[in-house]
């Protein structure tokens, strides 16, 4: 199944009742966040708005269920994609004799005959070309009140080395600074960063490329963890079962897809000194602060005469954003499982640990040590070195099953010998480490332990000893057990006092009956919901360093702070974001607006519950403390 653009794509979903057209004008500035956020969160469908003030309609939710992102990709369920990978994988790789490399040059031919094609003459999406290019003809959304503007959030970035010819297909956002300029947020982990970096050593202009919408199934293969030799168009052909055309570009050499919706042609100038970019409402469900970036100059821009502009939000989880991320555990589990740890028979990544922070896998296990195993192989592994918490479980435990996953862990963990606590690279989107993209992870061999492993006595980095008293005081808001699911969790809401609070010291202040042995005691802000694991979840792997903020108690329990670390002794080194949601202002807008947009009952805004955790400032926390120990 492929598309041939958006709006074919749109009328697809329409066709099947899972597209709701909104024909009254909405603003692209906060107005359609609002309402897209309502939506994802309730389970309902795509949304097309129709009027944008803007010659384009625009597109979000696009992808939002299982259904609809089996469809972009081509496919009629998520597992019927991975299941072919697999097969794919398997097929062609192990041969060692003469005979058995023969034998799968059929396999390996068919993906051959996958690679893009290029073409002459001019594709469907150069039907129009403004050749005095400008940004604000797109309906480009301003997502979160404290945004430094409006930014391009489905992007497809395309690249090209120097020196080797490859190219790439990268997402990375663009905050639109004028009308022919955006900033190019690639981070440091990135191919196009790196290509970026060989363009500089040359003292050359750069190409760059952006497409917007096409196939669906494009704007999934640039978010995929592909290696940097493999073409994202192949594999959106292997997903698509149809070979990808290219057009070249108008004003730079670059090749994109001829059915593209919209096609930003430009250049990064190296030599050029870098921007600010920053601050943006980020799929951490945190603000991803200012800082400085290369900047695309804008030479051409040309779409589609039925163009639809792609747009998606992302913010506190779950998002649009969630979707794609649970193709990818189906896609990418084959070779993980294949090339890092054949143990493995299960991979999930909850949504509400945003992808790399928090992973669960099942293993098959054979011999002592092989959860640690597991676990060391995984943080060394591609993207997956960007994992903050991982958790192994025996097989027979279902990677999804969380109260499962919270018995396994319980039950088989001894927080002295089954949690491996190391350093390494984290996404330079996470807030909570001492350092810039580097700091703390967790592993937690929760696997069912063979005697082997009860009888010798096993060395990892320790967890903070805490000894100290201090006194709680008035800290402790609200206390909150997990005894219906039989689980020993305590979690507490806590209100640091104005002169800050040391949570080592809090930690070894709290009642005797709270700190059992064996017991996991988890801190959160005052205004978190105790109650709701997704976000307690979200909180403790977004908020928490864990060579920082776990603390092995005395008594033989396990402390973790999972607040924000803005009045925190000693002081935290860096600026702290402040949680992504509407302001009032949104809120009561699309409230009274409702009626207007005709998509059914009102739906109650999401960011009503997470207004309690914003703290006094915009983007960052202000800072109202200073002391260090």
């Amino acid at each position: 199944m492929s598309f041939n653009g958006l709006a074919q794509y749109a009328s697809y979903l329409d066709d099947r009742g899972d597209l709701t057209r909104v024909r009254c004008r909405v603003s692209p500035l906060l107005e359609i966040t609002e309402i897209a956020d309502r939506l994802v969160k309730s389970g309902g469908k795509a949304l097309l708005f129709e009027d944008t003030g803007t010659a384009f309609p625009l597109l979000i939710n696009a992808f939002a269920s299982d259904r609809r992102m089996a469809a972009a990709i081509g496919r009629s369920s998520l597992d019927d994609a991975g299941d072919e990978i697999f097969s794919l994988i398997e097929s062609v790789s192990g041969a060692r004799s003469l005979s058995g490399k023969l034998s799968k040059l059929p396999r390996m031919m068919q993906l051959l005959r996958l690679a893009p094609v290029r073409k002459g003459g001019r594709g469907e999406c150069q039907e129009v070309v403004e050749t005095a290019p400008d940004l604000d003809i797109l309906p480009v959304l301003k997502c979160w009140p404290h945004d430094a503007g409006r930014f391009i959030t489905l992007p497809l970035v395309h690249t090209r080395h120097p020196e080797t010819g490859k190219t790439n297909l990268g997402m990375y956002r663009m905050q639109v600074m004028g009308k022919d300029v955006t900033g190019m947020h690639w981070h440091r982990h990135k191919t196009g960063a790196r290509h970026f970096e060989a363009w500089k050593r040359r003292g050359e202009r750069m190409p760059v490329t952006v497409t917007l919408g096409g196939d669906p199934v494009y704007t999934y293969a640039a978010t995929a963890p592909l290696p940097e030799d493999i073409s994202e168009y192949l594999l959106a052909a292997f997903l698509r079962r149809r070979r990808v055309t290219l057009v070249r570009c108008l004003t730079n050499d670059l090749w994109v897809p001829s059915d593209s919706d919209i096609v930003i042609e430009g250049y990064v100038d190296p030599a050029e000194p870098l921007v600010t970019e920053g601050p943006f409402g980020d799929h951490t469900g945190f603000y991803s602060l200012s800082d400085l970036y290369p900047r695309l100059h804008v030479t051409c821009i040309t779409h589609r005469r039925n163009a639809v502009y792609p747009a998606t939000v992302v913010g506190v989880p779950p998002m649009e954003d969630a979707w794609m991320g649970k193709a990818t555990e189906k896609i990418f589990f084959a070779p993980i499982k294949l090339a890092i740890a054949p143990e493995i028979r299960e991979l999930h990544m909850p949504v509400a640990g945003v992808a790399h922070n928090l992973v669960i896998v099942s293993i098959e296990k054979r011999y002592p040590g092989q959860g640690l195993k597991v676990l060391s192989a995984l943080f060394g592994a591609g993207q997956m070195m960007l994992s903050k918490y991982i958790i192994v479980v025996s097989n027979g435990v279902s990677v999804t099953d969380y109260l499962a996953v919270a018995e396994a862990l319980f039950g088989n963990v001894r927080f002295e010998t089954d949690l491996l606590l190391t350093r390494g690279p984290l996404d330079v989107l996470d807030h909570s480490s001492d350092s810039f993209s580097m700091g703390g992870k967790l592993g937690i061999d929760a696997t069912v332990k063979l005697p082997e492993e009860r009888t010798g006595e096993y060395h990892s980095l320790p967890l903070f000893p805490l000894t100290d008293d201090a006194v709680t005081g008035d800290i402790i808001t609200g206390i909150r057990t997990m005894a219906e699911q039989s689980l020993p969790v305590a979690v507490l809401t806590i209100k640091k006092p104005p002169q800050g609070l040391d949570m080592r010291h809090f930690a070894t202040s709290l009642p005797a009956p709270l700190t059992m042995p064996g017991t996991v005691i988890v801190a959160l802000d005052e205004g978190a919901d105790a109650d709701d694991p997704g976000m307690i979840t979200w909180l403790i792997t977004g908020n928490s360093d864990p060579s920082r903020d776990l603390y092995r108690l005395d008594s033989g329990a396990l402390f973790i702070d999972a607040t924000a670390k803005t009045l925190s002794l000693p002081a935290f080194p860096r600026e702290w974001p402040n949680v992504v949601c509407s302001d009032r202002e949104t809120i009561e807008l699309v409230d009274r607006r409702w009626p207007e947009y005709d998509i059914g009952d009102r739906i109650t805004s999401p960011s009503l519950k997470l207004l309690p955790l914003v703290r006094p400032g915009t983007a960052s926390v202000e800072r109202v403390n200073s002391t260090t120990r």
